[in-house]
């Protein structure tokens, strides 16, 4: 595996590269992993963690995967991505299993915010179209 300072990353998505396309995003101080537009994992502290739900916790339990937590107000946080089995970071085929479960907790997950505005908007576009007026023809 990758140990140069920021190598996970590019690493992680190269692993990936047979399963889908992989997009990287700096945030908070990390990378954000993301496929088709939603976030999939996030990489902080040189450590991958998955995105979770309730309908896969418990995968990421019985294989002993901590949350990724951090202090808010001094107080410990956790989201619900969780650690990567180090096994999986070994093996190209194993990551991409462990990866469609972050996949398929993104797809049980609300839309992104941006994806919601460019629906909305292109919502209010076709009702306006449709609600405009129709032009008559001039008269000769």
């Amino acid at each position: 595996m990758a140990s140069d300072e920021g190598a996970l990353g590019p690493y992680v998505r190269d692993a990936l590269r047979d399963w889908a396309p992989i997009r990287l995003r700096r945030m908070f101080g990390g990378q954000g992993l993301f496929r088709e537009g939603r976030m999939i994992a996030l990489i902080a502290d040189e450590a991958l963690y998955i995105k979770g739900d309730a309908d896969n916790l418990a995968d990421f339990q019985a294989a002993g995967c901590e949350p990724f937590t951090y202090d808010k107000q001094g107080k410990p946080f956790h989201l619900r991505y969780y650690l990567c089995p180090d096994e999986a970071l070994e093996e190209p085929e194993l990551l991409a299993e462990w990866m469609q479960r972050g996949w398929q907790a993104a797809l049980r997950a609300p839309a992104p915010r941006s994806a919601q505005r460019r629906s909305a908007s292109a919502s209010r576009k076709a009702g306006a179209a449709a609600q405009a007026p129709t032009r008559r023809p001039k008269r000769p």
